[in-house]
């Protein structure tokens, strides 16, 4: 617009100056005679006209350059219409992604912060349970308890299939194992809880990846870890439990109530399952004495089965020989109503041919006697009963 201003006023310029050439020539026509300040006037009227002529030009080219960016520009704006709309949807889903990002930020604050509370509670308990298995008694009484539990979930039953805290005569001397296990044929296994604690738990305290004297003497605790398992293996090896089981396998099952505590000695020196194996001790994690309380559970229900099968057989022929007894009373019994009800209806025929009609002459002798009736007549028995065919239930 500021243009098109400008280009109409130096139109209106010029066209005041075309008029003022055109009047001045007409009066020099009219007079020749015309001063010097007058045509000094008149070029500088021209010049300023040219000047104003290219000026007009090149608003004019001015002016076609903008139309044809502007028509440009819209072209483009209309090219950009769908990636403004792009642009206003990304705006409204990164908008929404943010949100989502701050809700789901607070969501994993408040799990991170549940994780650290039950971190530290999970802490305490272990530092708990930590310092009441420094207690020898208490650890003994926490392995018989998970000795007991593993039992049950194996599905074995108290006082049927093991019994606890047996005492146990060899030729070593009395002896007291945690749990005896009966075994189908009147067999029985001797197992014994044990937990070498204190020095597993020092050395637990200390990282895998130190260095230096920490190393070492991560590595010195866990040898008196392995010298532990070994006490204990030598302690149930000279106690000899199954020689004084009836039929017990002749060894005595070590169990150790974690996982870690086996496996660190283990870990440390792999020939202690060897060593245990010659003194008839058998090392048993939960995981693995659990396999064979199923196994024996698993037996147990195996035998039971096969029992029930033979009482079924035998109870199947004892009631086979005694309906065969019942079927012989029985046809005794058909036979002797069969007797009866001959013996029934000769008495019957007897009755009727006989004393009856003599009654009944008897009754016809009294003419004034009214209203008396006549004597029935028993009925003869026509059924019979059945004779026992089948050959199961002959005599």
């Amino acid at each position: 617009m500021d243009q098109i201003f400008f280009v109409g006023l130096n139109a209106a310029v010029i066209g005041v100056i075309v008029g003022g050439l055109i009047g001045y020539r007409f009066a020099k026509a009219k007079s020749p005679a015309v001063d010097t300040e007058a045509l000094t006037k008149l070029a500088a009227l021209e010049a300023t006209n040219s000047a104003l002529r290219e000026q007009l030009a090149k608003a004019d080219t001015q002016i076609a350059e903008q139309k044809q960016l502007t028509e440009q520009e819209n072209k483009i704006l209309v090219q950009l219409a769908p990636v403004k709309q792009q642009l206003e949807q990304m705006q409204t889903t990164v908008q929404r992604l943010e949100r989502e990002r701050s809700e789901q930020f607070s969501s994993i604050s408040e799990q991170l912060r549940a994780a650290i509370e039950t971190d530290e509670n999970l802490r305490k308990q272990t530092q708990q349970l930590s310092q009441a298995l420094s207690s020898n008694s208490l650890r003994g009484v926490w392995g018989e308890a998970q000795l007991r539990k593993l039992v049950e979930l194996a599905g074995l039953i108290k006082h049927a299939d093991f019994a606890e805290q047996s005492t146990i005569s060899t030729s070593a001397g009395a002896g007291r194992a945690d749990m005896v296990i009966n075994l189908p044929g009147g067999k029985a296994l001797a197992i014994d809880s044990k937990v070498p604690f204190n020095s597993y738990q020092e050395a637990s305290s200390i990282s895998e990846l130190a260095t230096g004297e920490e190393l070492e003497r991560r590595k010195r605790l866990l040898d008196e870890h392995v010298k532990a398992v070994r006490k204990h293996i030598d302690d149930l090896g000279s106690k000899a439990y199954w020689t004084g089981l009836l039929a017990s396998p002749d060894f005595v099952v070590c169990f150790v109530p974690s996982e870690s505590l086996l496996s660190a000695a283990l870990e440390a020196d792999p020939a202690i399952l060897e060593y245990a194996f010659k003194k008839n001790v058998a090392l048993a994690s939960p995981v693995s004495l659990f396999s064979v309380l199923k196994t024996i559970n698993y037996i147990w229900r195996q035998n039971a089965d096969e029992t029930q099968v033979r009482a079924m057989i035998r109870l199947g022929r004892e009631l086979y020989e005694r309906v065969g007894k019942v079927a012989q009373v029985a046809d005794k019994l058909g036979r002797s109503l069969t007797s009866t009800v001959k013996d029934y209806n000769a008495f019957v025929s007897s009755l009727e041919s006989r004393m009856l009609v003599t009654a009944r002459k008897l009754n016809d002798l009294d003419e004034n006697e009214l209203g008396t009736e006549d004597l029935a007549s028993p009925k003869v028995i026509e059924e019979s009963p059945n004779t026992i065919t089948a050959k199961e239930l002959e005599s």
